[in-house]
């Protein structure tokens, strides 16, 4: 009786066992997917790489204000300097009568043809060029770039020869210019060789202040 016990005893354990796992069975599609799910959770996602800036992009817009700005003032500050650099390539151009370059000069024609190639028309002739542009008053005015005049070898009070301002001495009041010369073509001079000093008629000018 006893063993008659335990063997029932057995057998509704084994039954009992097999109940439990036909109750929670595994599907075919869960098996499937499962092991890629658990991959998805086991691994996190790899950050995105952040563009980053260049020099460029993170200049701030003053800063690029300033850039624009800058060009344009410097080319303001440098034409006349960019006028007496052009006039200077001409030294030594011999001088006649009546040309207009750029082999050979004559003083007004020398003028015009510089001032030409930058954008302002001048007649070429002294006695016009002379009332031309404003006027400059005195020799405390001058600037680089003004036309100066001188009188004529037959008459100090007719305007008779023309040259560009180079320079100018504050100290003494005196000026350097470039012009085309009889004896020298092309050439600079200070306004204090006797010859000029006694002719200096005026000066104008021709660029905007």
């Amino acid at each position: 009786m006893r063993r008659k016990l335990i063997y029932l005893a057995l057998a509704f354990s084994v039954v009992s066992c097999a109940s439990v796992r036909r109750a929670t069975p595994i599907a075919v599609e869960d098996l499937k997917t499962y092991p890629a799910a658990q991959a998805d959770e086991k691994k996190p996602e790899a950050p995105q790489p952040q563009p980053q800036e260049s020099a460029e992009t993170s200049v701030q817009p003053a800063q690029l204000e300033a850039r624009q700005e800058e060009p344009a003032s410097k080319s303001q500050e440098t034409l006349v300097q960019q006028i007496i650099s052009y006039a200077r390539t001409y030294t030594g151009t011999p001088y006649k009568l009546g040309a207009g370059g750029p082999k050979q000069f004559d003083c007004s024609h020398f003028t015009s043809h510089v001032f030409k190639h930058f954008g302002y028309t001048i007649t070429p002739f002294s006695q016009a060029q002379f009332h031309e542009g404003r006027e400059v008053a005195s020799y405390s005015e001058l600037r680089p770039g003004d036309l100066v005049f001188f009188g004529s070898r037959g008459s100090v009070r007719n305007i008779g020869h023309v040259g560009i301002v180079v320079s100018v001495n504050e100290e003494n009041g005196s000026f350097n210019f470039i012009h085309a010369s009889v004896s020298k073509g092309v050439t600079e001079d200070n306004s204090n060789h006797p010859y000029y000093l006694m002719r200096y008629i005026g000066a104008r000018r021709i660029l905007p202040d």
